[in-house]
């Protein structure tokens, strides 16, 4: 499930910026279980593509849940990494969610305004209507993209970045994400993946200031494959 330079998807790179596809299953940057990180197999591209030696840099800008798949970027300076890492904070990167959910959410367009607490020990969100200690305020919009048999499509765009945000929220008025077992779903997804995809990212390039709008294709499968 892991991540080789062969199957690296780039969306965007010049020399601050690289823009991968992120695939299910594989984790952003190294972790407790010791797998592969993309950031490793990125690292590993640069290096060949451009033959450098020793050490390449690379910045995490932001992650991607492992189950999720989709746009991410990394910074390839430090100078991009500080600049990317100011825009997420200032909010000035738009992210566009595509999530297939269960059966059909009763309004075609909504906002959701919640606050979510993390559970460190089960790493797990948990939704609440009012503010309590030590919750954080996260609210999201989504509109119907399209209506399948047991699911519809859902675009989600994010006003807040909290942990597993969408999946919580959306999970809290009664369409969990379709193969996620943490938040409700009834089967898991083969692969152990979820049907949450990073469908676009938005954002003026912290070097050059050009507009850069990013869209990442969904995963080759039977549902996603439905959605188009």
């Amino acid at each position: 499930m892991h991540s080789t330079k062969d199957n690296l998807q780039v969306l965007f790179e010049d020399n601050h910026i690289i823009i991968v596809n992120k695939r299910s299953g594989d984790i952003t940057q190294g972790d407790k279980t010791g797998d592969k990180p993309l950031s490793d197999v990125i690292k590993e591209y640069i290096k060949i593509k451009y033959n450098k030696e020793g050490n390449v840099f690379l910045g995490v800008v932001h992650r991607l849940d492992r189950p999720t798949s989709g746009v991410i970027i990394f910074a390839r300076t430090s100078k991009a990494l500080e600049r990317l890492n100011k825009m997420l904070r200032d909010k000035k990167i738009d992210k566009t969610y595509w999530a297939v959910v269960k059966d059909t959410p009763k309004k075609e367009k909504d906002t959701l305004i919640n606050y979510l607490k993390k559970n460190p020990k089960n790493n797990k969100s948990s939704v609440f209507k009012k503010e309590i200690e030590g919750s954080k305020k996260a609210i999201l919009h989504y509109q119907i993209l399209k209506k399948l048999d047991n699911y519809s499509l859902l675009e989600v765009d994010l006003e807040t970045g909290r942990h597993h945000q969408i999946r919580a929220q959306l999970s809290s008025i009664g369409f969990p994400i379709k193969g996620d077992l943490k938040y409700g779903f009834n089967r898991s997804n083969k692969g152990g993946s979820i049907h949450l995809h990073a469908r676009k990212i938005a954002f003026i390039h912290p070097v050059s200031k050009e507009h850069i709008s990013v869209f990442a294709p969904t995963p080759n499968e039977v549902i996603w494959n439905a959605c188009k």
